[in-house]
């Protein structure tokens, strides 16, 4: 209730689509069928490590009857997929992906590109009365944001500013909770595709060289598993920065870097500190989602 989504397709002709890895089949089908209705010709790239999940679903297509001629997919790299934008001038590029390429193409294609990038996403929990009746379905919210799909989806929680009240009432030690019972066994945590395990220990590394910073829950590789070293695997994981570290210039990159994996930042503010919330938010590049809880208005 109270929510609404309206999407408009156009007959541009020539156009591209460039799909990321970490939802294979929805992100492509949806933007592809789309284009493909209101009678766009289509030249597909999707991330290398998972494309062969949407030739199998053009080869489906085939099966049931759509003409061949309409989709062409290209397996390549980045290169590759860049030289045949400048050279094969499509009307209009739609990219999903990080926020480094995304800028790129925007300029090699002379802004004829719709982009969903990156996104460092935060979330605020602000003074609430009865929270400890909230709390179990708090920790839970924060546990989903952060950690479903591995924490892979760029609207994933990658750092969460808690008032007092909420680290009192025992909110990080509820989430630590729930979080453990994330396993490879229950499909509840995955392989991670884009950060190697010793990537992601490195970040935690440099994160726990900050004054008063801490592991709250995690911190380890997962163990007991046959997930090739080319990719991370890593428990659900949130390091704890205090806020008055956290906005320091020389700590801000490495609290504000985004791992696209189960990782987050977590820090508490007292109700004086707001500005320095606030301001923390405005700082940050990668705007995509957010999220504010609060009683106060």
């Amino acid at each position: 209730d109270g929510q609404q989504s309206q999407g408009y397709r156009w007959p541009y002709g020539p156009t591209a689509l460039i799909a990321p890895f970490n939802f294979p089949l929805e992100i492509p089908v949806l933007q592809l069928m789309g284009a493909l209705y209101m009678g766009n010709h289509v030249t597909l790239k999707c991330a290398s490590m998972t494309s062969m999940v949407m030739e199998e679903w053009l080869r489906l297509m085939h099966k049931v009857g759509a003409p061949p001629t309409d989709v062409n997919m290209i397996h390549c790299g980045g290169k590759v997929a860049e030289t045949l934008l400048i050279e094969g001038r499509p009307r209009v590029t739609l990219f999903t992906g990080s926020s480094v390429v995304a800028e790129r193409l925007a300029s090699v294609t002379a802004g004829r590109i719709k982009i969903e990038d990156a996104g460092f996403d935060w979330k605020i929990l602000g003074p609430v009365r009865n929270i400890v009746s909230q709390l179990e379905h708090i920790a839970w919210t924060c546990d989903q944001d952060a950690y479903a799909h591995t924490g892979q989806k760029c609207s994933a929680q990658s750092i969460l500013f808690a008032h007092h009240d909420w680290d009192n009432a025992g909110l990080f030690d509820k989430m630590g909770e729930i979080a453990r019972e994330r396993s490879l066994s229950n499909l509840t945590i995955g392989p991670v595709l884009s950060h190697t395990t010793a990537d992601i220990q490195n970040h935690q590394e440099k994160l726990l060289k900050i004054p008063g910073a801490k592991v709250l829950f995690g911190g380890k590789p997962l163990t007991g598993h046959t997930i090739p070293e080319c990719y991370g695997a890593y428990e659900p994981t949130a390091v704890f920065v205090p806020l008055e570290e956290l906005v320091k210039p020389e700590n801000f990159g490495v609290c504000t870097k985004e791992i696209f994996g189960p990782f987050q930042v977590c820090t508490a503010w007292k109700s004086d500190q707001l500005k320095l919330v606030l301001d923390a938010t405005e700082r940050m590049s990668a705007h995509l989602t957010a999220a504010v809880i609060s009683d106060d208005p």
